[in-house]
Formats: C-alpha cells, sequence, structure tokens
C-alpha cells in the first residue's frame, strides 16, 4: 500500500474511533439523563399525600403549594375544574413546599388535619382567610391555628399531631423531594411526570389535555 493509501486508512481509522467514542459519550449521557428522570419521577410521588379524585384516574397532578401563596390560592378552584373536567380521569396530589417565612409550621397544621381526614376543608379555610393569617408575606402560625380551629376534629389530638414524627417526616420529605425538583416558587405542577412548559392556567390545562389524551386513547 502506498503513502496515500496508508494516510486515508489511518484517517478513515481515526473517524471510526471518534464514531464510536460519541456514539459511547451520547448513551451514557442519556443513561444519565434517564436515571435523573427516574429520580425526578420518583421524587414526584409520596405515599399517604393528600389526593383529590379517583384513585384509579391515570392522569396525576402534582401539586407542590405553599398554603401562604396567594397564587395557590388562585390556582386551587381551577385545579378542582380540571379533575371535574374529565371524570373519573384525573387525580391531583398535593405536596408541601413552604418557601415563606413560617409556613413549614403552617404545613404542619394541615397534615395534622390530614390525619383526621379533614385536609381538604383545613386547606379551603386557609385559602378563604389567606390576609388574617399572611402578613406582608409571612405567615403567622398562630392565627393560621386560630382559623382551624373551628374543623371538626379532635382538637386536642390535632396539637398533639403538629410534632407527631410521621407529620414532621412527611414535611420534611415533601421539602427534600422539592429540592430535589428544583422548586423555588409555587404553585409548581407536575402532570404524568411533565413540568409546566410555562406557568399559567392555559399551559396547565393544556398538559392536562394532552396527558388524557394519551393515558385514554
Amino acid at each position: 500500500m502506498n503513502r496515500k493509501g496508508l494516510f486515508f486508512s489511518a484517517i478513515g481509522l481515526l473517524l471510526l474511533i471518534f464514531a464510536a467514542a460519541a456514539v459511547f459519550y451520547l448513551n451514557r449521557e442519556a443513561g444519565k439523563q434517564g436515571a435523573a428522570m427516574s429520580g425526578n419521577l420518583a421524587a414526584l410521588h409520596r405515599e399517604g399525600a393528600p389526593t383529590k379524585g379517583p384513585q384509579d384516574a391515570k392522569v396525576t397532578i402534582v401539586e407542590f403549594f405553599d398554603p401562604a401563596c396567594e397564587t395557590c390560592g388562585e390556582f386551587y378552584p381551577f385545579v378542582a375544574q380540571l379533575i371535574d373536567q374529565y371524570p373519573g380521569k384525573v387525580k391531583v396530589e398535593m405536596r408541601y413546599a413552604p418557601l415563606h417565612p413560617g409556613s413549614d409550621q403552617v404545613v404542619a397544621m394541615l397534615e395534622a388535619a390530614h390525619r383526621q381526614g379533614q385536609f381538604w376543608q383545613a386547606l379551603e379555610r386557609l385559602f378563604e382567610g389567606q390576609n388574617r393569617w399572611v402578613v406582608e408575606h409571612k405567615s403567622q402560625p398562630m392565627r393560621a391555628h386560630a382559623i382551624l380551629e373551628t374543623l371538626e376534629v379532635d382538637q386536642k389530638r390535632f396539637s398533639e399531631d403538629l410534632n407527631h414524627p410521621e407529620v414532621m417526616r412527611a414535611v420534611q420529605q415533601d421539602v427534600q423531594d422539592g429540592q430535589r425538583l428544583g422548586i423555588r416558587a409555587t404553585p409548581e405542577f407536575f402532570v404524568n411526570g411533565r413540568p409546566m412548559p410555562s406557568f399559567g392556567y392555559d399551559q396547565l390545562s393544556l398538559l392536562v389535555k394532552d396527558a388524557v389524551a394519551v393515558a385514554y386513547r
């Protein structure tokens, strides 16, 4: 083989090596992204988290929320409307993201109410009276507690459960999962694991519509 042939053979071999290395790198990165996505999906769900809608629904809206968040209160009826819009097909799972100062104590109250089957009633009362216990974007736990004293629960147990290990564990897991998912503002929504491309009612509605179409085709 002459020098020209050897040169082109060497170039061809180098190109093959480069192509193989590129394929290996892309596969490795895809594997990393797949593992990360799998980890993120695992962070979306917590056993025992408050849910609304049929348990066998194929579409799940996961909402990370802060009861002190005004926008969360505004989205609350809209999410309920989406569940009603697709009867039997959509449910919502609520996760705590206490980003406002003092909200960690308030979400503990919600979880304590959840232990007595009164989560949704407690949440609605907090949203309805939000301007009475949120001052300059800071939660006032004692005022929130006063609002929840009207709940039809065992108030002694409710107060004791605020420091119950299971309540603290649930809140802590939600906070940690929110950090893993990069939650920096509320409300944050995921629909069957997919985040909204941008924030808004229309974006959430479209995401749910697409998920229902795929899940029930």
